[in-house]
């Protein structure tokens, strides 16, 4: 069963400024903290156009990096949990709005509108908005051009507003609670953003497939798999089965909606496992290229993106498909009584090495990351080669570049035996699991995987 790597597809990833690299364990800056918060020195010299004065004696002002509310009618605002809201509460008279947070601004006649991604926890966050009114009418024409100036920070030249995004549920992912899920925490996001959504519900193994092999790649930005790691599969080798599948797999952006027992592309792409957060990822992210690879087996071909396993990694995944009411536990399980029970998986492997010195991979991993993360403050191009590919006139998936299980192999390859073989593993991507790091110095279009 050779794995070869393959043409690129393009995701979703997270395009705001404070976005770091999908293969590290925490960010140093989180998009949802308060900059105006404890400890925040954000405090800019600000020009008239940046502030629109509203009523109750409050301003809104355009801030480096987020929307700063100023309303003196929040002083004393009053709580229930303050002897049933009798007495005055005080509270925070200024509160700061991440622009990254920001999901759409509207003016009404003389209302100000705006919506954001407001945390409800340390793993999801909720629609809010706050509405004001502009009190000098003569100020309209500034209200507008004010509207404008914070929704181009909300979304800068490389993000592309109202996406038009096809959802995808599997209502049996996530223990069966994939589509409340999707309800609950995810659709209220995007609807905010005026995503144009269209949603359809999978109803058999393989259906995503063939909706991907009918899709209109000129009709829609992105699919988005309200499911586990199983839906992004399928779709992608629906989509290399387009006529066209190069423009196909181009054009269409695929990412995912964590809803599932496994939700590794969201932990890698969007940099969270909240189908929340994630959503708010899709709505800010901007579209890169990333690698898929090939597996051939006798005449069929198939596509992945995440990882390949022979041995105990795929026996616990496969073994334990009746188990999925276990949601993740699952995986954890089949491990043990497969490592307990000292499973070997006899088997001849033929591979290619590109690098097997440890500290050279990481040198080019921190390389690569420092040049990801500085295009991503304006755009990431496509690579050459991509580009080359489609002007080429072909419309098929390109050719293997080592060929399929039938082809002879080639002088580069090493090949082992291994009798004893209890695992063998490579991934595209670093994060399996949300404690899970397996390939810490993946990266996601450089033609290799890492092993």
């Amino acid at each position: 069963m050779p794995i070869t790597q393959e043409s690129c597809a393009s995701f979703v990833q997270r395009g705001n400024k404070s976005m770091e690299n999908n293969n590290t364990a925490t960010r140093d800056t989180n998009p949802f903290d308060d900059p105006a918060g404890p400890g925040s020195e954000a405090s800019p010299a600000l020009d008239a156009a940046a502030v629109l004065t509203v009523d109750r004696n409050a301003t809104l002002t355009l801030g480096t990096d987020a929307l700063i509310v100023l309303d003196e009618g929040l002083k004393h605002k009053r709580g229930p949990g303050n002897c049933c809201g009798l007495l005055p509460q005080f509270t925070k008279t200024t509160r700061a709005i991440p622009f990254y947070n920001i999901l759409w601004v509207e003016l009404n006649d003389f209302d100000v509108t705006v919506r954001y991604a407001q945390p409800s926890g340390k793993q999801s966050c909720k629609v809010g908005y706050i509405n004001y009114t502009v009190t000098d009418k003569s100020m309209h024409a500034h209200a507008k051009r004010w509207v404008d100036a914070l929704m181009d920070r909300a979304y800068p030249s490389n993000i592309q507003r109202r996406k038009r995004i096809k959802v995808l549920v599997n209502p049996y992912g996530g223990q069966g609670q994939a589509l409340k899920f999707w309800t609950r925490e995810a659709e209220p996001i995007l609807a905010a953003a005026r995503c144009e959504v269209d949603v359809e519900k999978t109803g058999y193994r393989g259906h995503a497939t063939d909706i991907a092999e009918k899709l209109d790649p000129e009709s829609i930005d992105v699919v988005a798999c309200a499911s586990g790691d199983g839906l992004p599969h399928e779709v992608f080798n629906g989509l290399a089965k387009q006529k066209n599948a190069r423009r196909a797999l181009r054009k269409v952006a695929v990412t995912q909606l964590p809803c599932g027992s496994g939700n590794g592309m969201s932990l890698n792409l969007n940099g969270t496992n909240s189908p929340s957060l994630a959503a708010v990822a899709i709505v800010k992210g901007i579209r890169s290229p990333m690698d898929l690879v090939a597996i051939t087996q006798g005449e069929k071909k198939y596509y992945s993106f995440l990882s390949q396993a022979v041995g105990i990694v795929a026996e616990s995944d496969l073994g334990t498909e009746s188990l999925r009411w276990m949601g993740s536990l699952r995986f954890t399980w089949g491990f043990l009584v497969r490592l307990l029970g000292q499973t070997v998986y006899p088997a001849e492997i033929s591979l290619v090495t590109h690098s097997s010195d440890k500290q050279g991979i990481r040198h080019s991993y921190r390389k690569a990351a420092e040049e990801q993360q500085n295009m991503a403050a304006e755009h990431i191009p496509p690579r050459p080669e991509d580009e080359a590919l489609l002007e080429s006139g072909e419309t098929g998936v390109p050719p293997l570049q080592y060929g399929t299980i039938n082809d002879k192999l080639t002088s580069d390859f090493e090949t082992q035996d291994n009798p004893t073989l209890g695992n063998f593993y490579v991934g595209k991507m670093c994060w399996m699991s949300p404690d899970a790091p397996f390939f810490p110095t993946s990266l996601p279009a450089d033609g290799l995987m890492d092993m």
